[in-house]
């Protein structure tokens, strides 16, 4: 064992959720005091586990982690334990046999202690170091309804978000901002899901060639900032463009597959059709009777024949008949990349416009919601409404060009998230700077091309039966 003082800090993960199942996932990270030019404590990198973990390890969270020990996973409904589940093998578990949009509490134990119980140490950004604030993890979750359930749905969307909240930077105080704002909403709103529209990791802090392919930097950038929301609600992710090896040095797809458990709660759903996967990630989940997302994959197919990974043949496919059959009355694709963006830095995909935006609009889809850039964005084309929501963590404040290429209606440079609602009558957006203590959704303050106020609000109706 080290001659220095290690410290590990536990994690608990709601990585999956449909309406009868979920996958709950445990771990953490270790840390060590001492030389760290950000605090009393400096996280341990991934290379270093072998000198402070007590057994052989070199993942500690995540779906390929090694076992901390024996677990057995309880979920309970009024006091009854209704599931549970064992494992000597992993640090997660599928919970089967739930019923649809019910509230659960759980309870992780790992040699029969409880995982992740009592006053936790978070990371503090003012005094840069661990400290304990009073968190505690309030472990419950609810079910998706049911497909055939008519009830409305509250979901998040994050874009770009990934830039951590470890070293002080002003995207990080930014990330750390909105993500309290999410975990606000989750309580006071019922959100019920996140979907990411990509860059859900950047480069680690200390490492300026550009990774974000060990566990060690997800922690700055996805476990802490996110925490208490991550063990009662699922995120949904898409690829962006710093996810994949398109704007860095290594690919990081492995590493989300890994923490995002993305082979486990995807793969079954290749033979179904409702998944794509490999390489590229495609998939779509339908929450309720009226609500569908499907997840589209827009990064650049490095070493394939052809320019994005919807254009393989494979996945073409995937997405024709995804969007061509007959679903939900919502049907929304999410990605990074936008169809349509009036910059400053990026300007209208080509590919999508050309191969993607004719499937959407002859599916009769009404929404499409992407990142990539670093504000906020709202354009109509042809009845269907895209949204660029790219700036739940970094931000781009100069004022975009091609607003008529664009099709632009409405932007703003400002850090945000989406919050969503959908039912029968239509989907409402509102793009949020901040949602107070008492739960009051503070919006952001866009203008329209010449300068004029416009709405944070997005409303929008069926159109042709959709």
């Amino acid at each position: 064992m080290p001659d220095f003082e290690v410290h590990f800090e536990e994690f608990l993960h709601l990585a999956g959720l449909t309406h009868d199942k979920a996958l709950i996932a445990w771990g953490g990270f270790y840390f060590r005091r001492g030389d760290s030019p950000y605090g009393e404590w400096r996280i341990v990198d991934d290379q270093e586990l072998a000198a402070v973990a007590s057994v052989p390890r070199t993942e500690s969270i995540g779906a390929g982690s090694e076992p901390f020990g024996s677990a057995t996973v309880e979920v309970e409904v009024g006091g009854r334990v209704v599931a549970r589940a064992h494992t000597d093998e992993h640090n997660h578990a599928w919970l089967t046999g739930l019923e649809p949009d019910t509230e659960y509490r759980y309870r992780v134990l790992v040699d029969g202690r409880p995982w992740g119980d009592g006053e936790l140490h978070d990371w503090s950004v003012e005094q840069r170091t661990l400290v304990r604030a009073g968190g505690r993890y309030d472990s419950r979750f609810r079910t998706l309804p049911a497909t055939d359930a008519a009830d409305p749905v509250t979901f998040a969307v994050l874009g770009d978000y990934g830039v951590g909240i470890v070293d002080g930077r002003l995207d990080g105080a930014r990330q750390l901002l909105i993500a309290r704002a999410l975990e606000r909403a989750v309580d006071r709103h019922g959100v019920r899901l996140v979907l990411t529209t990509g860059d859900n990791i950047y480069l680690g802090h200390e490492d300026t060639a550009g990774t974000g392919n060990e566990d060690d930097d997800w922690y700055s950038s996805f476990h802490q900032p996110y925490r208490y929301v991550l063990n009662r609600v699922p995120f949904f992710p898409t690829v962006g463009n710093h996810d994949a090896g398109d704007s860095e040095s290594s690919d990081d797809r492995d590493q989300l597959i890994d923490n995002l458990f993305l082979e486990h709660r995807f793969r079954p759903g290749v033979e179904a059709g409702s998944a794509s996967l490999g390489p590229g990630l495609f998939y779509r989940f339908q929450v309720g009777a009226h609500l569908e997302f499907v997840c589209i994959d827009t990064s650049i197919a490095t070493g394939m024949d052809v320019e994005h990974y919807f254009d393989d043949p494979a996945h073409r496919r995937w997405v024709e008949e995804s969007l061509g059959r007959d679903g939900p009355l919502w049907q929304v694709p999410f990605c990074h990349h936008p169809p349509f963006c009036a910059g400053p830095e990026h300007t209208n995909t080509t590919g999508m416009v050309e191969r993607l935006v004719p499937l959407f609009e002859n599916a009769g889809v009404r929404l499409v919601l992407s990142g990539h850039e670093h504000n906020f964005q709202y354009a109509v084309v042809d009845d269907v409404h895209y949204v660029v929501s790219g700036a739940s963590g970094k931000l781009r404040t100069e004022p975009p060009r091609d607003f008529e290429q664009a099709h632009t209606r409405a932007w703003a440079p400002a850090g945000h998230f989406l919050l969503g609602r959908a039912d029968e009558r239509g989907i409402v957006l509102h793009a949020l700077a901040d949602i107070d203590e008492d739960g009051t959704p503070v919006p952001i303050e866009p203008v329209d091309p010449a300068g004029r106020p416009a709405d944070a609000r997005i409303e929008i109706g069926s159109v042709g039966g959709r």
